[in-house]
């Protein structure tokens, strides 16, 4: 089991000499200076000592930790001076606040009489080494427990020096002094049993120097100096910098981040009839701000207002209407502490909370309002409880025209509806001699089926003319294809080119444009391209995929090559050659189509065929090849092909005409023999025998 850094912490204080020294930041505490008159000798300044603003920073620093981590974080003390001194151990009855100032109290300020010479901050690095190679609590039971934990347990922890450097040469000395002890007692503890080696440390060097002065050290990032040790070193002013300083790198070193409560209604200490607004900022673990950090929402991201050189999430302060705490649809709870627990505003909003009311805190917006977090009490402990500001499902569903796309109103809803009905999940089992579990069965489907899901109507065109397509849509997106199903699929592609043949108007909506649409030459344009890119996504599915790209590729070869300049041929016939399938079943299909049209649709479709000049005039037929007759140069429908089929075989059950075949033009003559018996001019004999046949007639009148 891995522990992190955080999980034990150890201070060395620098208890020598030369930390009496004052901090040279003075303490405000002459408060009736201002009212005095004038000749009034100032009080003389009282300033705390290097010492006493290392302490008071440091106890801080475990105020926080304590506050948020009552049993998980350990922290211990050692002064040193002449030697190394223990301020409290690992056990959970000495990690307080009071039990430190206790012992801070028992030792005392430095001794101004010891030699400095005497006194060395290395006492104190190599007693911190050794007290992090001793098993915290919680440690000891895992490693005396009888599972497979018990010999993966990982010793970290963390060293803070607080002292005076005098040179970089300084810093690289108590670096080695530390890592050398790492080593020396990882070697002890290997024949130890209540021992554990340290397996990482890191080591934070704070230089502490006096308000106002410069310092000849500089600050240094963090360093891996071996694969045991890691050294950062920090430089500070004494004073209240200081405490600001440990305040930023309790943050760093515990995954805190801080929210300022703004607006919070508190009346004046010197008149109770007025109130003014407050803001007080929380210390807590930063995954209360998890998704707004994330999101790192605008305006809401502020530096913090205590001087912390941090960054804060401000939220309002929301006066609860009650007191149902356990009402509220809560994700999470984490401790909170105040980053300045002595200040007015934050004693007074921690006993508000503690009197067991609740606050509700706002997220700042310029249209409505967000209730994101709520600050709440429970067994004497406050907690920052983070809201679902999610919709409920107790709520009413939203309207569809809000979501990630704005005001959108022509989303596919229906299709959508059908869409989750095919991928819907149930129990399944897997088969035997299948290795594929139906989860992924499930996954692979729907990853097929969203290839190519226009989720606005207005941005496509073949999901909008279904009707026509059927059943290509639904049969291109299945893993395989037989025989049967790429034909239907062909039979689709051809029923929308006899569309574009007979020029029908594509279901184009209309929605969002004003004025005329695109051209129906356009409308079939970016039909095609639609459906060449629906089509194409799913050719690695199988070969049989192929078969309906290179279908549609060679019904649109006529048309792009018409583009370059070229005069269009007959679409129609080049088509038909090009047909894998007879042009008996297409006809039939599309004799089957006419037939379920109405009587105006099949009026006017016969009104539009007569108009048409392709039926070519009746002539004599010659010989069997010429029974089927040849498509003119415009574009024919199917259903005219047909027609021209039907006239063709009706012409080869019936005897031609025996005038008609022996003669040479388009008009038959008749009663040829007459001329051959009087031997004259076929001309004359035809009008010889007119004048007989009116003489016999006006004889017998």
């Amino acid at each position: 089991m891995s522990y992190p850094h955080s999980h034990k912490t150890v201070f060395v204080l620098d208890h020598s000499p030369q930390l009496s020294e004052p901090s040279s930041q003075p303490v405000d505490f002459d408060i009736f200076n201002k009212t005095r008159g004038p000749g009034i000798i100032p009080l003389a300044p009282v300033m705390k000592t290097l010492w006493t603003c290392n302490v008071e920073a440091a106890v801080e620093y475990c105020r926080i930790v304590y506050d948020l981590f009552p049993t998980q974080k350990l922290v211990r003390f050692i002064t040193s001076d002449t030697k190394a001194t223990l301020l409290n151990s690992w056990a959970q009855d000495e990690q307080s606040v009071n039990q430190l100032m206790l012992r801070f109290a028992t030792i005392g300020q430095p001794n101004v009489r010891q030699n400095q010479k005497n006194c060395s901050i290395m006492h104190g690095l190599g007693q911190a080494v050794e007290i992090l190679c001793q098993p915290t609590t919680k440690q000891h039971e895992i490693r005396t427990s009888f599972t497979e934990e018990a010999s993966t347990v990982l010793n970290r922890g963390r060293i803070i020096c607080m002292t005076l450097i005098n040179s970089d040469a300084h810093i690289r000395m108590l670096e080695d002094c530390v890592l050398d002890t790492l080593i020396e007692h990882n070697k002890l503890t290997a024949s130890s049993d209540n021992l554990i080696p340290i397996h990482h440390c890191e080591l934070e060097l704070i230089h502490v120097v006096p308000y106002g002065e410069k310092s000849a050290v500089t600050s240094s990032p963090r360093r891996e100096l071996s694969p045991l040790l890691a050294s950062e070193t920090h430089v500070t002013q004494s004073g209240r910098y200081v405490a600001i300083r440990l305040v930023e790198l309790v943050q760093k070193h515990f995954g805190l981040f801080s929210t300022t409560v703004t607006g919070i209604p508190m009346k004046e200490e010197q008149n109770a009839s007025s109130s003014a607004n407050y803001d007080v900022e929380l210390l807590h673990s930063a995954e209360a701000h998890g998704e707004l950090l994330k999101s790192d929402k605008e305006g809401m991201i502020v530096p913090s207002k205590e001087g912390l050189n941090t960054q804060t999430v401000a939220l309002k302060w929301c006066t609860p209407k009650s007191n149902t705490i356990e009402l509220q649809n809560c994700t999470g709870a984490h401790r909170i502490t105040p980053v300045d627990v002595y200040s007015r505003p934050s004693s007074c909003l921690t006993n508000f909370l503690l009197s067991g009311r609740a606050v509700m805190l706002e997220q700042p917006r310029k249209s409505g309002k967000i209730m994101s977090h709520m600050l709440a009490s429970h067994g004497g402990e406050i907690y920052i409880h983070i809201l679902n500001t999610a919709r409920s499902i107790l709520e009413d569903p939203p309207s569809i025209s809000e979501g990630c796309g704005g005001r959108v109103t022509d989303y596919r809803i229906t299709d959508f509806g059908e869409f989750m009905k095919e991928n819907r999940l149930a129990p399944g089992r897997t088969q035997p001699r299948d290795s594929t579990l139906p989860i992924d069965k499930s996954k692979s489907q729907l990853e097929r089926m969203t290839r190519l899901w226009p989720m606005v109507i207005g941005d496509t065109i073949i999901f909008n003319m279904l009707s026509h397509l059927d059943p290509l849509p639904s049969l291109i997106v299945k893993e395989h294809l037989d025989n049967d199903e790429v034909l239907e699929c062909k039979k689709a592609i051809y029923h929308v080119v006899g569309m574009e043949s007979r020029n029908e108007p594509l279901p184009v909506p209309a929605l969002g444009t004003r004025g005329k649409g695109p051209k129906r030459e356009e409308q079939y344009r970016q039909m095609w391209a639609e459906l060449d890119s629906f089509i194409r996504g799913h050719i690695s599915s199988s070969s049989q995929h192929q078969k309906v790209l290179e279908c549609l590729l060679e019904c649109r070869r006529p048309a792009e090559d018409g583009s370059k300049g070229k005069k269009q041929t007959d679409r129609g016939s080049i088509k038909e050659e090009k047909m894998e399938i007879g042009e008996t079943d297409l006809a039939v299909k599309e004799l089957e189509r006419y037939q379920r049209l109405t009587e105006r649709e099949k009026h006017d479709l016969n009104k539009a065929e007569k108009s048409s000049p392709d039926s070519p005039p009746a002539k004599k037929f010659k010989g069997k090849s010429d029974l089927i007759s040849k498509p003119s140069a415009g574009p024919q429908s199917l259903l005219t092909l047909w027609t021209n089929r039907i006239r063709a075989t009706h012409a080869m059950r019936h005897q031609e005409f025996a005038g008609r075949l022996q003669s040479s033009g388009s008009k038959a003559e008749l009663y040829p023999h007459m001329n051959e018996e009087n031997g004259g001019d076929p001309a004359s004999g035809a009008a010889n025998t007119g004048m007989n046949i009116n003489k016999n007639i006006k004889k017998q009148t």
